[in-house]
């Protein structure tokens, strides 16, 4: 089997498609794959890393607004979707998966003009504009939420779940607590801002530690993200860390600490919310109002109405309202438990294998 896979600008769209490359290849060890991206995007550095060849177009993203800017776009479309049809007759894939960003759109839209079957893959529960226009001449949709199906056309959506929903749970819980150094019968709260961090979750989590020692059976981990780290680590210099505290710039061995985690405060990012819900870790999460449509608060909404997370906007944040939500969690554990369920329901752990069932309907029609 030769895939083509594209996605790209962020970790978002990137990991999903390296983890559907994961499961071709454990279904075809000789499969092969290209990764079709832009030279500025995170996956020019990431996919190299992984093994898989690469190849850049040049494109950006529309504007929402009409202006000059996208009129160049429209020029540099038109010429990524020359080279993409060049690299796509030199590769000869029986498969072109795209799972988001704009890059996605020339490489995809190419593909269906070839006739080579083509499948798209939406993180989150409001679809960005890429996906919107693909929709119509893509082979499949597969989307990750329920509340996304409104917004493609039904006869070939599918709802598989995010792929990253399947990587989690190959990690080690026991491996996670003693990377950190927390003993069996503590409760880790896992507290991070994406990889980077930040800034309105450190603020509250500043005033929320002077707290932390009215949980002595919880261990409390607080990931700064590498950009934030030494100016915190210097603003709490003039008091003692608690000693059920660790804070670190990022955590390498995610999956294992999220297997070890019983409470989570985090952004809500699609492929985070498709692995805390596969594991069931109940969520505090503080969706970033910088994205684009505003799709982390729906996202969050989602888990919210369900029942597995709380939302709080960042607008209101502060660690007096963080300590309150915790509180509802670590002092309840009843509450605790609902979440829990709640968030296992909606968990699709098989999410990368469906997608994989996809790609071998397509590949036959």
């Amino acid at each position: 089997m030769r895939v083509v896979l594209t996605g790209g600008g962020t970790g978002g769209h990137i990991y999903p498609a390296l983890a559907i490359a994961r499961e071709i290849a454990r279904q075809h060890p000789e499969a092969t794959f290209l990764y079709i991206g832009t030279d500025k995007g995170l996956e020019s550095r990431i996919v190299p890393r992984e093994g898989i060849p690469f190849k850049a177009v040049e494109i950006s993203g529309l504007k929402r607004k009409l202006s000059l800017e996208n009129v160049k776009t429209a020029w540099k479309f038109i010429r990524s979707v020359s080279r993409s049809k060049q690299l796509l007759r030199e590769f000869r894939p029986d498969v072109v998966i795209g799972t988001g960003g704009y890059v996605c759109g020339p490489v995809v839209f190419a593909a269906s003009r070839l006739r080579i079957p083509t499948i798209i893959h939406e993180q989150n529960v409001e679809p960005g504009l890429t996906n919107k226009f693909l929709a119509r001449f893509v082979n499949a949709v597969c989307v990750s939420f329920e509340e996304s199906l409104g917004h493609f056309p039904q006869k070939k959506t599918t709802v598989t779940g995010n792929p990253r929903a399947t990587e989690v749970l190959l990690g080690n819980a026991l491996a996670g607590r003693a990377s950190l150094n927390v003993p069996l019968g503590k409760r880790i709260v896992l507290i991070v801002g994406g990889s980077r961090g930040a800034r309105a979750i450190n603020e509250a989590t500043r005033e929320l530690l002077k707290d932390v020692s009215a949980y002595p059976d919880t261990h409390f981990v607080y990931v700064t993200g590498e950009v934030h780290y030494e100016a915190i680590t210097v603003s709490l210099s003039d008091w003692q860390l608690p000693e059920n505290v660790t804070l670190l710039p990022y955590v390498h061995n995610m999956p294992d600490v999220l297997a070890a985690t019983d409470v989570i405060v985090n952004r809500a990012g699609a492929s985070f919310l498709a692995e805390i819900t596969a594991l069931g870790v109940p969520a505090i999460l503080i969706p970033s109002p910088y994205v684009t449509n505003n799709h982390q608060e729906k996202n969050a909404r989602g888990l919210e109405r369900a029942g597995a997370a709380m939302v709080i906007l960042e607008r209101e944040l502060s660690g007096q309202r963080l300590q309150q939500a915790l509180d509802s969690l670590l002092r309840d554990p009843q509450h605790w438990q609902q979440m829990r369920e709640a968030s296992l329901k909606l968990g699709k752990p098989d999410a990368a294998s469906a997608i994989y069932q996809v790609v071998k309907h397509v590949g036959k029609s």
